[in-house]
């Protein structure tokens, strides 16, 4: 069974001053490179959830390799926007075996870091939550088991999935981030893109 990806990309960015999901890194927006890197990666469907700013982004990118979600509830907090992308997935006809969860703005990930998130989940048996370990904590790009999809429907408000990281309903593997912790929130962050 395949892994689908959810990118959360609903928020509004406001201490960035501007739509972070249409900020150029090499020539392309951070959503549109979290989109190619998901696909790169080989998961399946790919889920983009906008919510702020989605006419905006909607009008700037094509979305040919992902399925676009509409959260009307972003201002609920981060998760509803999981709680659209499972919804999503609950409407597919191919029954998935995880979602990796990962937002757009993160600089420094690439699919052969994906790919190993998801070699990882592969080799123990699509059972356990395989995360990232940056800035001496766990976090996204992360994959969630079929098995946890009832968790993460549980969050509330802007609980996230690094919630479920900390009181795991299963095992919990991590995989090193080299700069995982590199995101882009600030309008000096976008420094870290140069």
């Amino acid at each position: 069974m395949p892994i689908a990806a959810i990118i959360l990309a609903a928020g509004a960015s406001r201490r960035l001053g501007q739509p972070k999901q249409l900020v150029l890194l090499n020539g392309e927006t951070l959503l549109e490179r979290a989109v190619r890197l998901a696909n790169e990666a080989g998961t399946a469907p790919v889920l983009a959830v906008l919510g702020a700013y989605r006419e905006t982004i909607c009008a700037s990118i094509q979305f040919k390799h992902a399925t676009l979600i509409v959260n009307d509830d972003w201002t609920d907090g981060i998760s509803t926007s999981i709680h659209a992308g499972l919804r999503a997935l609950d409407g597919e006809t191919v029954r998935v075996s995880g979602a990796l969860i990962m937002s757009c703005d993160q600089p420094r990930l690439t699919s052969d870091y994906l790919r190993n998130l998801i070699a990882a989940f592969a080799a123990n048996n699509k059972t356990a939550i395989i995360a990232s370990s940056y800035a001496g904590g766990q976090g996204i790009p992360a994959i969630f088991p079929r098995a946890v999809f009832q968790d993460l429907r549980a969050l509330r408000g802007d609980r996230g999935a690094r919630t479920l990281l900390g009181d795991p309903p299963c095992r919990v593997l991590t995989l090193p981030f080299e700069g995982g912790n590199i995101d882009i929130d600030l309008p000096s962050d976008l420094d870290q893109l140069k």
